[in-house]
């Protein structure tokens, strides 16, 4: 902090010596108005909503500003297009996850009455262990599916919506009404109802709702039953069960925990008056599996997320539970910041060659690591004239670019084939225990998944299949190997064989633990094993050379496919791999942040240090000199020495120019905000003291 900053105007100071006070009151002068007259009244202006202008987008400028508008647009409407389709499987995938649980419970909501079940009242325990979001969902499809046919509809209470039982019987009629009817419906419903006026919470009103509307099945349902209060829970079942003549009602409980631990927390009575049956929701894991398999393993995507987003995105989802709609949202900002920030996300719209600056774009096209190192390569094969013609020739560049793009998300695809082939394959043929498509996802894209035990045990567990397993694994293979020559050959010696073959049993390799005899000999006394082949028949040798074939062929495709798309040219376009601002955003840090500042103030302000060597400065803020300072000191610090040593810093570097009261007023703004950060507390212990509450790193 500059010395000029401490300098303090004494020459005016005031008379009435307040300018030697601790704390006084600040009155300004108004030089228009006398001390004891009223202010004006201000006349209350309603502020009017501005239209925005048709310039406005929601995507900036880029290229240094010189993009045009027509290319900011058609990015926006590249994004929306992507973004919409990946939508659509996502929502496919959420309704078919929740088909079949839905099916159920709707079966049972019609299927059950009181009649049905003694006097009791039809509940439905649905346990969804981690997965909260998706009751939401299932309700909500209910709801739709109850409203759509007449027959009623759905009240979601929360547990905030029943802090007792008045509140919670308002709730119910009020959510039950307005769900057909709206809020204006449920104030005309109640204000022009005929008879005696009746309270909110009379269940009455929903009664003869009930009745109006003909309502055959409304469904009560508590998306966070273990956060009910217990005794309210009891008052309000007991006083249901009482309405069952005139209201059919159906619950629904949502049980994160057992229904054992639920149960338990209701008495006996309560429990003696549901009967109904028990549902259960599939953990969101698997959900987000799909969805990630579906958004990058389509045979119609042009562009794919990185080996580091993934992580990212599958390092949050394991460390805390994530929802498929968090899963999906946070895709969705991946989407939206590589079309936002990349210019040459352009190109990956269909009508991109008529829209953009040529010269802009081949601009950046030369500017790409990909391109740079492609450049290098074919000057190396020695095709200087074919370089010198991408950097001089336009049209030429974005020719080759369209080719380039073309043929890496051909080749992406083709990775995903491999990969979907691996995965189904360590399922199916009981490999592995588990077999996640996220961590062969992951090794894909780092190019490392030919180093991997999964593919290792794949080649390996190929040799060993019988004819039966072999018809079944060809079904997966991808369509770079089965479109191949080879194959085709390879499979019609396969069917042919197999057409010849009288046996009743599978074909079985030489590979086979059956075919494998072990031999004994004594030799000095000492029993010898030695492993052999039994001699195989015609067929079986026959179908070990098809196998060694398929094998052979399988892994030179592997080898071909499986490459690493970053080093693709102009993957850049077609590749998110940046792992910021996507885990900056979606798992921050702020305590290292706020840490970081304070320690090292001059990463985020414009001035120098002026010397790199000090620690600490009187140019730095004075928060962070307090910090620092608060940083060499105990578990309990001397506000007097903590002073004294902040005042030093001042001192030595302004000598006799520093102002004391003007460093105290700094001293004690940073000590406010450090209070305010945190970081310290008054102590108990000493009144002259303050206790630290953090320390850094930890």
């Amino acid at each position: 902090m500059d010395a000029d900053l401490l300098e303090l105007d004494v020459g005016g100071a005031s008379k009435d010596g307040s300018q030697s006070q601790g704390v006084y009151i600040y009155r300004p002068a108004d030089k228009f108005k006398s001390s004891g007259e009223r202010p004006t009244k201000r006349r209350k202006v309603t502020r009017t909503n501005v239209p925005k202008t048709a310039n406005s987008r929601p995507f900036v400028s880029l290229l240094n500003g010189d993009e045009d508008a027509k290319s900011i647009d058609l990015r926006y409407r590249t994004y929306q297009q992507f973004w919409s389709a990946q939508e659509a499987k996502i929502k496919g995938i959420l309704d078919d996850v929740d088909s079949e649980v839905l099916a159920n419970v709707l079966s049972f909501v019609r299927s059950t009455s009181p009649q049905t079940y003694d006097g009791c009242i039809p509940a439905a325990l649905v346990t969804v262990g981690s997965n909260v979001s998706s009751l939401g969902r299932l309700l909500t499809r209910l709801n739709g599916q109850l409203t759509t046919t007449g027959e009623g509809g759905v009240i979601a209470l929360e547990s905030g919506d029943a802090p007792n039982l008045k509140t919670t019987l308002k709730n119910i009629i009020r959510f039950g009404i307005t769900n057909t009817e709206g809020n204006e419906g449920y104030q005309s419903f109640v204000t022009d109802r005929e008879g005696p006026r009746v309270l909110g919470y009379d269940l009455d009103l929903l009664a003869e709702y009930v009745k109006r509307k003909d309502v055959k099945k409304l469904v009560l349902a508590f998306r966070d039953s273990e956060a009910f209060d217990p005794g309210i829970l009891a008052d309000l079942l007991s006083l249901l069960s009482s309405w069952l003549d005139r209201i059919p009602l159906t619950l629904i409980f949502g049980i994160s925990t057992s229904v054992e631990l639920f149960e338990g927390r209701l008495p006996r009575s309560t429990v003696a008056l549901l009967r109904g049956r028990y549902f259960e929701i599939h953990e969101a894991s698997n959900c987000v599996d799909r969805i990630y398999g579906r958004i990058q393993a389509e045979q119609d995507g042009k562009f794919w997320l990185g080996r580091n987003i993934t992580s990212v995105l599958f390092e949050k989802s394991s460390d805390s539970f994530q929802t498929p709609e968090a899963f999906s949202r946070t895709v969705k900002y991946a989407y939206m910041s590589h079309f936002f920030a990349n210019p040459l996300s352009v190109l990956l719209a269909d009508d991109a060659a008529t829209t953009i600056q040529r010269d802009k774009v081949c601009e950046a096209l030369r500017n790409l690591p990909s391109f740079r190192r492609h450049c290098e390569d074919t000057l190396e094969e020695g095709c200087a004239e074919q370089v010198r013609k991408l950097f001089e020739d336009d049209t030429f560049l974005l020719e080759q670019s369209t080719q380039w793009l073309k043929s890496g998300q051909q080749k992406m695809r083709d990775i995903f084939q491999c990969v979907g082939m691996m995965q189904r394959a360590l399922k199916q043929f009981n490999i592995v225990k588990k077999s996640s498509i996220s961590d062969l996802s992951i090794r894909a894209l780092a190019g490392e998944l030919q180093t991997s035990a999964s593919y290792e045990d794949i080649l390996r567990a190929i040799k060993t299949l019988d004819s039966d397993q072999m018809k079944l694994f060809a079904r997966m293979l991808p369509d770079t190997l089965t479109a191949s020559s080879d194959f085709a050959q390879i499979q019609a010696d396969f069917g042919a064989l197999l057409q010849v073959y009288q046996g009743t049993g599978p074909l079985k390799s030489g590979y086979d633990k059956q075919h494998s005899i072990v031999a004994t000999t004594v030799v000095q006394q000492r029993v010898k094993l030695s492993k052999a082949k039994a001699k195989l028949p015609k067929e079986n040798t026959e179908f070990t050379n098809i196998i060694d074939r398929f094998h052979a062929l399988l892994e030179a495709c592997l080898e071909e496919t499986l490459i690493r798309p970053n080093d693709l040219v102009l993957h850049e376009i077609f590749l998110l791999d940046m792992r910021n601002p996507l885990k900056e955003v979606f798992s921050p840090r702020p305590r290292f942040a706020v840490e970081r500042a304070l320690s090292s103030p001059f990463d985020y302000l414009i001035s120098s240090p002026g010397s790199s060597t000090v620690k600490v400065s009187a140019r730095q803020p004075a928060a962070a000199i307090l910090y620092q300072l608060y940083l060499e000191s105990g578990s309990l610090v001397n506000v007097h020495d903590l002073w004294q040593a902040f005042y030093a810093v001042f001192e030595s570097e302004q000598g006799s120019s520093c102002d004391e009261r003007t460093a105290m007023a700094l001293f004690y703004r940073a000590l406010s905000d450090l209070k305010a950060l945190g970081m310290m507390k008054s102590s108990r212990k000493k009144v002259d003291h303050v206790s630290k509450t953090a320390w850094m790193g930890l």
